[in-house]
């Protein structure tokens, strides 16, 4: 059984899903499509790039990902086939899987060419059903992959923010993503074994966040700091709303001091 998964910023409302899940339907039924998620942020490459992190090593190994969050549509952004950590991906080469290439070696990769869809009138603005979704119905029905065009050696990175210690041993990082919980999530990752106690503080502007293992270590309403399941440093609120309750917000700088 292929399991072919869908990823999007296109939400649910509008007909781009279903096209797509049709395309994939027509050329390879036998596949099994998963959604992960439609509800990226509009052109949130970075969102993105975080959810498949997060997502995808828990899915089997020989998955076909299509990956469609593409503000750059249209433009000389180059569609692509990869292969990296086991999985299969396909959509534009513009930063998506900045995060996963970081911890799998790429495998192959190949730019897509616009006449391997059989023939399709492409449209400028839909390469999710016209370029993409063909694709990966190929890859997913056991389609070679150079056959969908050149090979290519190097795919377009994100800017990502970088931490940093200070002189007091001190990690600086940055807010990156916000979830649906509101939750603070930084770019700060866990170093060595964090599970047992630990302590330090969290500064993030005048707020200051104690540094706990899980959320139910405060009282409720309380706010702490804590490394979550995707093993970055959090800040939140224990049944509550982190980002609303203190103001919080993507790239404001997070402090991490006293950690042990």
């Amino acid at each position: 059984m292929t399991i072919i998964t869908l990823t999007t910023d296109f939400g649910m409302r509008d007909p781009y899903v279903a096209a797509m899940k049709g395309v994939l339907r027509r050329h390879c039924p036998k596949a099994t499509i998963d959604d992960l998620t439609h509800d990226i942020a509009p052109q949130d490459i970075l969102e993105a790039a975080l959810f498949i992190e997060a997502a995808i090593p828990w899915y089997p190994k020989g998955t076909v990902h299509l990956i469609v969050v593409d503000p750059g549509v249209g433009t000389a952004r180059r569609p692509v086939a990869v292969s990296a950590g086991g999985h299969v991906f396909v959509g534009p080469d513009n930063g998506l899987l900045t995060l996963w290439l970081m911890r799998h070696k790429m495998d192959w990769a190949y730019q897509i060419r616009p006449d391997a869809n059989n023939g399709v009138m492409i449209s400028n603005t839909f390469h999710g059903r016209d370029i993409f979704a063909p694709a990966a119905a190929w890859l997913a029905d056991g389609g070679a992959p150079e056959a969908l065009g050149d090979a290519v050696t190097s795919l377009d990175k994100l800017p990502l923010p970088t931490t940093r210690r200070d002189g007091k041993g001190r990690q600086a990082g940055v807010i990156i993503h916000i979830d649906h919980f509101g939750n603070c999530i930084t770019n700060i990752q866990r170093e060595g074994d964090t599970d047992g106690t630990i302590a330090g503080t969290v500064h993030v502007g005048d707020h200051i966040f104690p540094l706990h293992t899980t959320y139910g270590d405060v009282a409720p309403g309380a706010p702490l700091a804590l490394y979550g399941s995707g093993n970055r440093l959090e800040i939140a609120v224990n049944q509550g709303n982190a980002a609303r309750q203190f103001g919080l917000a993507r790239m404001m700088s997070a402090l991490l001091a006293g950690a042990s």
